[in-house]
C-alpha cells in the first residue's frame, strides 16, 4: 500500500463530524488540513486529528500536498470553492448539490477535464447495500422489465432541528435541492438516466420559526418553492414520480418503490446506506425481504471519497461528478418545469455508475 491520500477539508458545519468519523480513521486517507470561516473550530476539530493542520481556506487551497478538497461548505459556496480547488489543480469530492446553479455545476466538471482532475459528489448512500441490493434483484430479472418508480420524501422542515437553517430556504435550497439528491440518484442507480421532466411546486408559507438552539423563535424568510412534485421520464422508457416536502409531517408511503412486470421492490431510504429491500413477486402472497447481495457493508460518509481515491483514475467513481451534474440539471429542470408549465428536456446524459459488488466492511476501511 503506498502513502495514504492527503485530504484538505473545507466546511466544518454539522454534516462534517460523520465525514470526519470515516475518513480519519482510514488507512488510505490522511486529513492534512482543515478550514473553516470560523478559525476557532477549524483549531478546535484538527486538534482532534493526528497531522491535521487548520488553516485559512486560501492557504489550504494553496498547500501542495493537498491532493483531493473535500468541500463540506453550504451549498451557495459549493461552486466557488470546487472551482478555487480546481484551479489549484486539486480533486474535489463536494457535499450535494455539486452547485446550485446548473451553469455552475457545468463549470466544474468542464474545468476539472481541462484540469485532469476528477470530481466526485455526494450523496455516497446510494453506494450502500440498501440501494445497491435494489439495483442488483432489479439488473438479475428478479422484478422483469422496470416500468416505473415513485420516490417521497415529506418533512415538516429542516428549522425544527437544525439551529442554523436559513440556507435550507434561500435559493440552492428548498426540500428538492437539499433531499433529491438522495432520491434522484437512487433512482439513476436503479433505473438509469433521466431524459426529460415536467414538474409542479408550491410556496405556502412566507417564512419558518426556528425550533431549536440559541436562534429559537428567530423567523427565517422562506425564498424558495417547498413542496415539490414532478415526473421523470427515464431513458429507458421507465417512469419515476417524485415528492419532496417541507409542507407535510408524515407519510406511511415507501422511501422509493420500483415496479416492474412480474415484481415490485420497496427500497429503503436513500438517506442511509442500509435497510431492508423487500420484493413481491407477482402471483406471490406477501413480501419477502432481501439479504444484502451488493455495496459496501455498514458504509458511512466519505465511503464516496474512498472510492474515488481508489479508482484512482482507472474507472470512474461511483459518486462522480457526470451523475452529480446529471442530478443537478434533473433537479433544477424539474424546478423550471414547475414554473413554466410545460414538459423539458435535459441536455446531459449520465452513464448507470459501475454496481458495487458486496463489500464486507472489513474489505473497504482497510
Amino acid at each position: 500500500m503506498g502513502d495514504p491520500h492527503r485530504v484538505g477539508v473545507v466546511g466544518l458545519g454539522v454534516i462534517s463530524r460523520a465525514y470526519l468519523d470515516t475518513l480519519a480513521n482510514h488507512p488510505a486517507v490522511s486529513i492534512a488540513a482543515l478550514a473553516d470561516l470560523d478559525a476557532s473550530r477549524s483549531a478546535a476539530v484538527a486538534a482532534t486529528i493526528p497531522g491535521a493542520e487548520a488553516l485559512s481556506v486560501e492557504h489550504l487551497l494553496a498547500r501542495p500536498d493537498v491532493q483531493t478538497v473535500l468541500n463540506l461548505t453550504i451549498p451557495a459556496a459549493h461552486a466557488d470553492i470546487s472551482l478555487g480547488a480546481i484551479e489549484a489543480g486539486k480533486n474535489v469530492y463536494v457535499e450535494k448539490p455539486l452547485a446550485v446553479t446548473f451553469p455552475d455545476g457545468r463549470s466544474i466538471i468542464e474545468r476539472a477535464a481541462s484540469a485532469g482532475v476528477r470530481v466526485g459528489c455526494a450523496p455516497d448512500t446510494v453506494l450502500g447495500t440498501g440501494t445497491q441490493t435494489a439495483r442488483a434483484a432489479i439488473d438479475g430479472g428478479l422484478i422483469g422489465r422496470p416500468l416505473s418508480a415513485s420516490a417521497v420524501m415529506v418533512t415538516a422542515g429542516h428549522e425544527r432541528w437544525h439551529p442554523n437553517p436559513d440556507f435550507y430556504y434561500a435559493p440552492g435550497g428548498g426540500p428538492l435541492l437539499d433531499m433529491g439528491p438522495y432520491y434522484i440518484s437512487a433512482l439513476i442507480h436503479l433505473l438509469g438516466p433521466v431524459r426529460a421532466v415536467v414538474g409542479a411546486a408550491s410556496r405556502l408559507r412566507a417564512e419558518r420559526v426556528i425550533g431549536s438552539g440559541p436562534r429559537t423563535g428567530q423567523r427565517v424568510p422562506v425564498e424558495v418553492d417547498t413542496h415539490v412534485s414532478g415526473v421523470l421520464e427515464h431513458t429507458n422508457g421507465a417512469l419515476s414520480t417524485i415528492t419532496t416536502s417541507f409542507d407535510g409531517v408524515a407519510t406511511t408511503a415507501a422511501p422509493i418503490e420500483v415496479h416492474g412486470e412480474t415484481g415490485t421492490l420497496a427500497v429503503p431510504d436513500p438517506n442511509y446506506f442500509d435497510g431492508e429491500v423487500r420484493l413481491f413477486a407477482l402471483g406471490g402472497t406477501g413480501w419477502r425481504v432481501l439479504e444484502p447481495r451488493a455495496g459496501y457493508a455498514q458504509a458511512s460518509r466519505g465511503i464516496g471519497l474512498i472510492d474515488l481515491v481508489r479508482a484512482d483514475g482507472q474507472r470512474p467513481p461511483r459518486a462522480g461528478g457526470d451523475v452529480a451534474l446529471h442530478v443537478l440539471e434533473t433537479m433544477t429542470t424539474l424546478l423550471r418545469s414547475a414554473a413554466e408549465g410545460r414538459r423539458i428536456e435535459l441536455t446531459t446524459v449520465a452513464e448507470r455508475p459501475e454496481p458495487v459488488p458486496l463489500t464486507a466492511v472489513e474489505a473497504w476501511n482497510a
